[in-house]
């Protein structure tokens, strides 16, 4: 099990980007099950609805991204790479998850060839499914140049 603290020594996210708070099982390069507890405070609240709440999409892919990041991340050597969002396949939204609820994320890796991963994800709520997808990812060393990055 890994609790925040561990989980920033891995991930660079931080608040209020950082939408694991625990991970319960982990198998380096090949599986992990998170937990997000889901806050009434959290600022995205504030817009996506205000009086009808509901967690957006794409930060229930986010987390999940980020328990697939630590499958990959702590299967290799070299501590200082990032695991950088590559695409979203096959992603699916099959009921609303509101404040209160825990989300349940658990990912297995799919495959890994040389800097790129690709890991399945399911998230759930009360044993009931809210969202899946297939996650793809680069490694990336952010010391070095990246191609895209702007000069200067």
């Amino acid at each position: 099990m890994l609790e925040a603290k561990e989980i920033m020594g891995i991930l660079p996210h931080r608040y209020p980007f950082l939408l694991v708070d625990r991970i319960l099982e982990l198998e380096p390069g090949v599986r992990a099950v998170g937990i997000k507890n889901v806050s009434a405070n959290e600022p995205q609240f504030q817009g996506h609805w205000p009086g009808n709440p509901v967690m957006p999409g794409m930060l229930i892919l986010e987390a999940m991204a980020q328990v697939g990041g630590l499958v990959l991340l702590t299967m290799i050597e070299d501590t200082n790479l990032l695991a950088l969002f590559g695409g979203v396949d096959k992603a699916r939204f099959r009921r609303q998850v509101l404040p209160g609820d825990q989300i349940r994320l658990e990912v297995e890796l799919v495959r890994r060839k040389g800097n790129m991963g690709k890991v399945k994800g399911v998230a759930t709520v009360d044993g009931q499914v809210v969202a899946d997808a297939e996650l793809m990812f680069v490694l990336v060393d952010p010391s070095e140049d990246w191609p895209d990055k702007p000069a200067g």
